[in-house]
């Protein structure tokens, strides 16, 4: 069984070679690993030339953003599931997806996921905020509940169900796409009590003051576009978070 991992990049300089070796040394053997860069203006090109024997497919050309790079990604996969690494983000260890394709090999399921460390942009040793998931039962959308997307992997016959990541949103697509995924009629997904993604602080969405509004309204109508909540949704899925900065190692 084949895992496609994409990467969505744009100047992202050297935390996308610390994302690359992160995945290339990974103990899975079968990988096909795709970048798409947005048209860098930094040292990415001579990055992604480094590290070309292990990178299957990349593509350099300007785009609507990351949702619409990932898009392209996911039309491009091969992989029987694929699984997103941020230019900024680390797989945790070395036996990550190892550990994530045994579930889909074990598990008649559709999507697996696990915990999410958010780390220090300069030093990813130093964890900030511990996001620690759980099993999922549908009832948990409603109260604004959703895994960490970084930790998501999803087989690829269901992206082709439910289609690609919306680009009338600008930061919660993502969001967008896990309530579509999740409130799927006998939706099957596997929870992995463990850090699955180590993401550098820093993130589009908590950039600005006018980022966490605009972040806000679209989890808003996300909530609504796909029936699953309110306002209320909304405000327990900001409260839970205040538990992650308790929480470390």
């Amino acid at each position: 069984m084949t895992i496609s991992i994409i990467t969505a990049t744009y100047n992202a300089g050297k935390t996308l070679e610390s994302a690359i070796q992160s995945l290339i040394n990974q103990t899975y053997a079968h990988i096909e690993y795709i970048i798409i860069d947005g048209g860098s203006t930094d040292n990415t090109l001579e990055i992604v030339e480094k590290y070309k024997p292990f990178i299957q497919q990349f593509v350099s050309e300007e785009d609507k953003g990351i949702y619409d790079a990932l898009n392209k990604g996911i039309n491009m996969a091969t992989g029987d599931v694929i699984g997103i690494l941020h230019a900024d983000d680390l797989l945790d260890d070395d036996y990550t997806i190892e550990t994530v394709m045994q579930t889909f090999t074990n598990n008649q399921t559709e999507a697996t996921y696990g915990d999410l460390e958010y780390v220090q942009f300069q030093d990813p040793k130093k964890v900030v905020r511990y996001w620690k998931s759980k099993a999922f039962k549908p009832s948990l959308l409603k109260a604004g509940w959703m895994p960490p997307h970084p930790t998501l992997f999803v087989r690829k016959k269901v992206y082709q169900e439910i289609g690609p990541f919306r680009l009338d949103f600008k930061i919660a697509a993502d969001y967008d796409f896990i309530l579509r995924l999740f409130s799927r009629p006998n939706f099957k997904a596997h929870y992995l009590p463990l850090v699955i993604t180590r993401m550098r602080i820093g993130g589009t969405s908590n950039q600005n003051v006018g980022n966490i509004i605009i972040k806000m309204k679209e989890d808003l109508k996300a909530l609504k576009d796909n029936n699953v909540g309110s306002i209320l949704s909304l405000i327990w899925k900001n409260l839970s978070k205040l538990p992650q900065f308790l929480k470390r190692n």
